[in-house]
């Protein structure tokens, strides 16, 4: 069966009651009369109002609220989501969130939640969804990941892991998905004004207790100071969602979209050797505060 027109096309998008996931499916709604959306997240309420939005501007759309964190939810949101309308041609695994703070001081509890969040999840619908799309010869995973996904930094360890992940499973299913005309992209945003680093922060505060007393105090105090540094060159929600809908509407997407403001940057930290790098990123984010243990 031929691609359909974008018009035409069934979208679910994760992550929709805030922030990009919302631009995009707002966006969506505008450009594309009679555009089918399924919207989910785990607020209802916010869903609702959402929904509300996107139908006016001409979208038809279903919301199913879901904690994309507990597996037994997210392969419903997969089955509730094939049952919604006659095909779905379009998965954008937006739903994510970043856990920050040194690796040594991260619950094992937390890390398994970042996991299941960025990278369980979006594999979770991925492959619930890929037999209809190969049934109907055609479909579009796009997984938005992050500069993080490329470049491990200082105090997001498992956030990048979870986002590395992410990739390498992108990679995978890219080759793997070929020859059924499904195609795979990866979004990757630097700094996005959104409630991302709300949420980190709040993430942070649940330990901070044990970090503000650990041996990474100096560099953790830098690191919640940052959302302000980070905001004056963050892209807006909109502008990301410009990008995402490129790659939806491309008939042949590239592999990767990085926001341009990181390309040039990206290119040149990965040509430094591995110690010059290193030595940077401490300095940038208060490694080099710190004292080392001198042992009695």
């Amino acid at each position: 069966m031929p691609k359909l027109p974008l018009s035409s096309q069934v979208v679910l998008i994760t992550g929709a009651s805030t922030g990009i996931g919302k631009a995009i499916a707002l966006k969506l709604a505008e450009r594309y009369s009679g555009i089918r959306l399924i919207l989910t997240a785990r607020s209802q309420d916010k869903l609702q109002i959402l929904a509300q939005e996107c139908q006016s501007l001409g979208a038809t759309v279903a919301t199913i609220p879901a904690d994309l964190a507990v597996t037994e939810q997210a392969q419903t949101l997969a089955e509730k989501a094939q049952q919604q309308f006659d095909r779905l041609d379009v998965l954008i695994n937006n739903a994510g969130y970043g856990q920050m703070g040194p690796a040594e001081l991260i619950p094992p509890e937390a890390a398994q939640l970042q996991m299941a969040v960025n990278f369980h999840a979006p594999l979770i619908l991925s492959q619930a969804l890929i037999p209809q799309m190969r049934q109907q010869g055609y479909g579009r995973i796009i997984n938005i990941s992050s500069v993080a996904g490329r470049l491990a930094f200082p105090l997001m360890g498992i956030y990048s892991a979870s986002k590395f992940a992410l990739e390498a499973l992108s990679d995978a299913l890219r080759m793997e998905l070929h020859p059924f005309n499904i195609k795979v992209v990866v979004i990757e945003p630097g700094p996005v004004k959104t409630e991302f680093f709300q949420v980190v922060g709040q993430k942070i505060q649940q330990f901070l207790p044990t970090m503000t007393e650990s041996p990474y105090a100096p560099a953790v105090g830098g690191f919640t100071g940052m959302e302000e540094m980070i905001d004056r060159v963050a892209w807006s929600s909109d502008r990301l969602a410009e990008m995402v809908i490129q790659a939806m509407a491309a008939p042949n997407p590239k592999d990767r979209y990085i926001a341009p403001t990181n390309q040039i940057f990206i290119n040149l930290i990965q040509l430094l050797p591995a110690g010059w790098r290193d030595s940077f990123w401490r300095k940038n984010y208060g490694l080099d505060k710190i004292k080392p243990t001198i042992p009695n």
